[in-house]
């Protein structure tokens, strides 16, 4: 029988299970806990830190629980809140117990069922989640080990970095737009080693004035640098005359372009980084050659879908592929009424972004 099933997972729910509904927080988590029947054991909910001493404490008092109401198994419910389940979740699963996640989106459609009353606490969340998993309304969570916790890491940490030079690359554009407009006709790409070299030694249309024709060229040439000379020079120095940006605060703005290049410089060698130790990383997982000879697919595809998807033997059928990105069909048919299908977008943004 397949085990993600809804049948499947009330199945696995028996009168020897101890349903433990948790409300995650950033440093403090509420427990209840409850029987097959949705009867709650504990008068209060538990609370505990997101602490080794708190964690010791919420094993103990569920192993109590367990011990007096002869008790054989726990599944510990809880929404996936961001990253704060993290250390809770490694913590059950080292402790021999299956997390299993409720969908938020669930918990707050559901939390009205026991009073009519839309309030959201933390002595309430608990026992709906419980509940939630009673019904089988629940997954299991894949938490990545080995080399796939390194690729996931690795990845995130390449998106984060991409962000980072994105939003640095929109700042320049914003400080060029402000204090020299005209720069962008002369380079296109601000990653331009000639450009580059000018803007060090003159960042605004009147130190490129003051630099003067000879003066640019003469840079270029004290470089040895290939593919310049008085034809570009002219160009940028007619540009440069012929500004029409700020000249408020000079001595800030060139401060702020500085500060920007070198940022942006920090950021394009990080990137080059993380990309190689990827590569290294990648190497390591069989199917990677295959996944990388189907064409138009590179590293960074390649590296993001295993980041995402993680070992992807544990997958029976490419539908459950889909419904892991959000790709699962909508239909909206009712009657005769054929409405327009859609996506669900609910699943994982960043591996329908990959694919």
């Amino acid at each position: 029988m397949n085990c993600n099933t809804q049948n499947a997972k009330i199945a696995s729910i028996t009168e020897k299970t101890l349903i433990v509904g948790i409300d995650v927080g950033s440093e403090t988590h509420f427990a209840r806990a409850f029987d097959w029947r949705n009867y709650e054991y504990t008068k209060k909910p538990l609370e505990f830190s997101n602490t080794e001493a708190g964690f010791m404490m919420f094993k103990a008092w569920v192993e109590d629980i367990a011990e007096k109401q002869g008790k054989t198994a726990v599944i510990p419910g809880m929404e996936p809140t961001g990253h704060y389940w993290f250390a809770l979740g490694k913590f059950l699963q080292d402790s021999g117990m299956k997390p299993v996640h409720v969908n938020p989106h669930h918990v707050k459609k559901s939390k009205e069922l026991d009073d009519n009353n839309p309030n959201k606490n933390d002595r309430k969340d608990p026992k709906t989640i419980a509940a939630l998993v009673n019904e089988g309304r629940f997954s299991y969570p894949y938490i990545p080990t080995g080399i796939y916790a390194e690729i996931r890491s690795l990845s995130n940490l390449r998106f984060q970095t991409q962000e980072e030079l994105t939003r640095i690359k929109n700042r320049i554009a914003r400080w060029f737009a402000i204090y020299f407009p005209e720069y962008k006709d002369v380079y296109g790409d601000l990653m331009a080693v000639s450009g580059r070299m000018i803007l060090k030694e003159a960042p605004l249309p009147e130190d490129i004035r003051i630099l003067g024709v000879n003066g640019v060229n003469q840079i270029w040439r004290n470089a040895k640098l290939r593919g310049t000379g008085m034809k570009r020079a002219k160009i940028l120095v007619s540009a440069a005359e012929h500004s029409v940006g700020s000249k408020e605060a000079p001595e800030a703005a060139r401060i702020e372009l500085k500060n920007l290049l070198n940022d942006m410089d920090v950021y394009v060698s990080r990137m080059e980084e993380l990309l190689q130790t990827i590569e290294e990383k990648l190497k390591t997982i069989p199917y990677v050659d295959k996944l990388m000879e189907i064409k138009g697919i590179g590293l960074i595809t390649v590296s993001g879908f295993i980041a995402e998807v993680g070992d992807i033997g544990r997958f029976d059928n490419p539908k459950q592929l889909q419904k892991l990105a959000g790709y699962a069909i909508v239909a909206n048919d009712s009657g005769k009424h054929n409405g327009e299908s859609r996506i669900s977008y609910r699943g994982r943004k960043r591996l329908r972004y990959v694919l």
